[in-house]
């Protein structure tokens, strides 16, 4: 209510109370979707290219074109850009083209194919941010792009982490392998949490360490599907809509990432997913220069895709993700993860080993691999199947795609 109207419930609630809440002990009315301290610590004051970027919206000759064969819409030229600059702010040319830059750098605009960062000239276009065609689609965009200067990646990785951790506390059974979706839909943790996401439009990540982003896209796929379940739901008979895994979502960094894009383009270093042809980010995708240098295995333990057969739903710390993940894969293989028959020589694995093969190695190193992650009841069985020449029988389990609900 407080979003809408102009104001207007604001000026009925003065009206009733006449007066009789008022004067220096009178508590300030809340920023809507934020706590009084977080609102008065993210108050900032409006910059000098943010009131450029405003003006240049009204003003730029923005229409669609046709460049290369190809429809384009809402964009400008180069020339356009620098010939405003050149007027708006009376600098000189080499100044407004370096201005050009940096609102490329901070993802104010973009240019349409993707060739530049910002180059003058009447065969250049550039839109911005907000009329990216996949804008629309994301679900931590409410109409306008989020246009306050970008907070730290790692801060607004622990600002995540500490919400969802709370959420997770209220909502989620003690061992995590059930979550009540229905109350965190309709809970203020969760509101302000989407509130957060729109930190996400502009953020740095380049600024991230390797272990700072591991943590970061962990805890970000997490939260993503608990977001998508909430909003795009379940598919038939109470299973995961799939489709959600590419579908849903996010402007993160300037550019679109769905749970599947983060977890194979990210996690997984650029490597195709189950089934697939293609790699998630080809050459010369600005998404590339951010995947994982080297690919862990042990992340496939630490993302939860909203299911009961998927690992239990957890966030990470940077500075310990090394170790939470090695324990993650414990808690994994601890419950369902494995089951060994002595008798008939076969190792029950979750279809995850099957789906993701080339993380983990050939089946028998896998068996190898593993055995450090068991407990010693499982481990000595597994030693023992290995220590002779005979055949391992590795058979998959039936995966269960329904809500952990």
């Amino acid at each position: 209510m407080m979003r809408n109207g102009d104001g207007e419930l604001q000026r009925r609630l003065l009206r009733e109370e006449g007066g009789k809440c008022s004067g220096a002990d009178a508590p300030a009315a809340p920023a809507y979707g934020f706590d009084d301290d977080v609102a008065k610590d993210e108050e900032e004051e409006e910059g000098e290219m943010v009131r450029v970027v405003r003006v240049m919206r009204q003003r730029l000759p923005i229409q669609d074109r046709w460049i290369k064969m190809k429809l384009v819409r809402n964009c400008f030229s180069g020339t356009d850009l620098v010939d405003f600059l050149l007027h708006y702010l009376h600098s000189s040319r080499p100044k407004a083209v370096e201005i050009g830059k940096q609102l490329c750098q901070k993802h104010f605009i973009h240019h349409v194919l993707g060739e530049n960062d910002f180059e003058e000239g009447n065969n250049n276009f550039y839109r911005f941010l907000e009329h990216e065609p996949f804008i629309t689609k994301c679900f931590n965009f409410r109409g306008a792009t989020n246009d306050s200067e970008p907070k730290a990646a790692a801060e607004l990785c622990d600002r995540i982490t500490k919400i969802m951790s709370a959420i997770l506390e209220s909502y989620a059974s003690d061992d995590r392998k059930h979550v009540d979706y229905v109350a965190i839909s309709k809970s203020e943790e969760f509101r302000r949490y989407v509130n957060m996401t729109q930190d996400l439009q502009r953020v740095d990540l380049l600024e991230l360490s390797e272990n700072e982003k591991l943590a970061f896209f962990l805890n970000l796929y997490n939260a993503m599907v608990i977001h998508a379940v909430i909003r795009v739901g379940v598919g038939q008979e109470g299973a995961i809509n799939r489709r959600s895994f590419s579908d849903f979502l996010y402007l993160i960094g300037g550019h679109p990432y769905s749970p599947s894009t983060i977890k194979n383009g990210i996690l997984r270093s650029n490597r195709r997913s189950p089934y697939s042809l293609v790699k998630p980010f080809s050459t010369g995708d600005p998404r590339l220069e951010l995947a994982l240098l080297k690919m862990n295995p042990l992340i496939h333990f630490g993302i939860c895709n909203g299911t009961k057969s998927s690992p239990k739903v957890r966030f990470f710390s940077p500075h310990r993700v090394a170790e939470e993940l090695r324990g993650a894969a414990r808690e994994f293989f601890a419950n369902d993860g494995i089951e060994v028959n002595l008798e008939k020589r076969i190792v029950y694995l979750s279809p995850i080993f099957k789906w993701y093969g080339m993380d983990f190695g050939q089946e028998r190193n896998i068996l190898t691999w593993m055995i450090s992650y068991l407990d010693p009841n499982k481990a000595g069985l597994v030693t023992h199947l290995l220590s002779d020449a005979a055949s391992v029988n590795i058979s998959y389990k039936n995966y269960d795609w329904s809500i952990n609900s």
